[in-house]
């Protein structure tokens, strides 16, 4: 009874826009799952596994991301942190490094603790410029010290790459969780929760609406499956859901919730088809099999590299006042 007592006072002390949120994405992927099993009956001669497979690790991404939020900040930066270090993981098991390159891998890892404390601490100026500035003059400064000249800039350019997107534009994510529950209708909470729905949603309208009506290649020698119609189905699909449901998950509304519901499925598909032309340049489909269905974190997560500070930044110019 007590631990009963416990889970009631733990959901009881949520922000009830927050758990209504929570609630409608939990009960679109049980739709899916309904969707996906009949038509498997309905059609047994089609393999749906990498549907179902695919449906399952939502699951397990929902419940993992849902868990967090609902535990507060610090769970939230963990996982993030987490994420960071698995995606850069991934980033540099794709990029090609050299032997000699093993202190450089060291200090871009070490840029995630430094990163993470700094959300941690809630120190905002400090995250601010801790990988765009000191990580960007550290990194050639370690090469050039190591005599490592060859291919020097691009090399450079390859570890801040990676440091910007793997690190410092996902932390705006858990950045997101320290701005006061005060500042927002469902919390700070409400704020990444639509942040993530919208991006992810915006994935998957695109691909809906490219597989239904796609006609014409938008990126034909990047992403030859990528068209006009799915481009121009998702943005409005995307920008339609945060029109209505901004104004519950967060402070938006007018000029700004306009700003981001047309701005931020332009970054969703920027972060993709620029995730996309690097692994074509690298020569590889995915950047590792770590999700069944999806393929690497990374892959997961490559529009969420462009959101994320975009949608901090419109929110910070447009409704919030702590940063």
């Amino acid at each position: 009874m007590q631990i009963l007592d416990t889970v009631r006072d733990f959901f009881a002390a949520q922000p009830p826009v927050l758990l209504w949120g929570l609630a409608g994405v939990i009960a679109l992927l049980t739709l899916a799952g309904v969707v996906a099993r009949g038509l498997s009956l309905a059609q047994p001669g089609k393999d749906y596994r990498e549907l179902h497979t695919r449906i399952a690790s939502w699951w397990v991404m929902i419940v993992l991301l849902s868990a967090a939020l609902l535990a507060g900040w610090q769970a939230t930066t963990a996982l993030f942190a987490l994420i960071s270090f698995v995606a850069l993981r991934e980033f540099l098991s794709i990029a090609p490094t050299r032997r000699e390159d093993r202190l450089i891998i060291l200090a871009a890892y070490g840029a995630i603790p430094i990163s993470y404390a700094c959300v941690w601490m809630d120190e905002y100026p400090i995250f601010l410029v801790i990988v765009p500035v000191y990580a960007f003059l550290l990194t050639p400064f370690l090469m050039a010290a190591l005599g490592q000249t060859k291919g020097y800039l691009s090399r450079v350019a390859m570890f801040h790459w990676g440091l910007m997107t793997c690190v410092y534009n996902i932390g705006y994510v858990a950045m997101l969780m320290r701005v006061p529950d005060s500042e927002a209708p469902a919390g700070a909470a409400g704020l990444v929760l639509l942040l993530l729905v919208a991006t992810e949603f915006n994935d998957v309208a695109q691909y809906v609406w490219g597989k239904t009506l796609g006609r014409r290649k938008i990126v034909p020698t990047v992403s030859p499956n990528k068209t006009w119609e799915g481009f121009i189905g998702g943005w409005v699909s995307t920008a339609a859901l945060i029109w209505v449901i901004g104004p519950w998950l967060s402070p938006l509304s007018g000029v700004g919730l306009a700003a981001v519901a047309i701005s931020l499925p332009l970054a969703g598909f920027a972060g993709d088809v620029t995730m996309s032309a690097i692994k074509r340049d690298i020569g590889v489909k995915d950047t590792s099999g770590l999700i069944p269905g999806h393929g690497g974190l990374l892959d997961r997560i490559d529009s969420l590299t462009f959101t994320a500070p975009l949608y901090f930044h419109l929110l910070a110019f447009f409704a919030v006042d702590k940063f």
